[in-house]
């Protein structure tokens, strides 16, 4: 059985590419096999825009990832498990608030850092949050005069 050098160089390249594609769908899923990380825990009025996998960003970097996501029966707020990487310290006097790239863009989960110089240990609950704002109604009230 005979190979010609261009089938063996084809094949090469089907494979990297299913490989690449692989990988791409691994880190888009937030499935990555990247640092480990620990959990903290946030409960928002409103996530809207934001599921399984969405970013969690500090100073527009990203340094985690949304890993659950639980409508909560007694309070009627959405329970988020967020996973922060290893690296990252967050001060206990944090806020999560739910921020949009922009007005077309998705949105994700912005840490802002507080002053504090204690930190978060894995399984805290980040108590200062910030629901999603909905733009259908800023825009409602802005067209109707409601400008209270």
């Amino acid at each position: 059985m005979s190979h010609s050098k261009t089938e063996v160089l084809v094949g090469g390249l089907v494979l990297a590419g299913a490989l690449g594609f692989g990988l791409y769908a691994m880190q888009a899923t937030g499935l990555s096999t990247g640092p480990a990380g620990y959990d903290l825990h946030a409960s928002f009025r409103s996530l809207e825009g934001v599921a399984v996998g969405t970013d969690v960003r500090m100073a527009g970097v990203k340094v985690g990832t949304v890993t659950d996501i639980a409508l909560n029966p007694e309070t009627y707020r959405a329970d988020t498990t967020v996973q922060i990487r290893d690296d990252i310290l967050v001060p206990d006097d944090s806020a999560a608030v739910i921020a949009s790239e922009g007005l077309l863009g998705g949105n994700y989960v912005e840490l802002s850092p507080g002053g504090s110089p204690f930190f978060y240990a894995a399984g805290d609950e980040i108590v200062d949050t910030q629901g999603a704002v909905s733009l259908i109604s800023l825009l409602m009230a802005f067209v109707g005069g409601n400008g209270e």
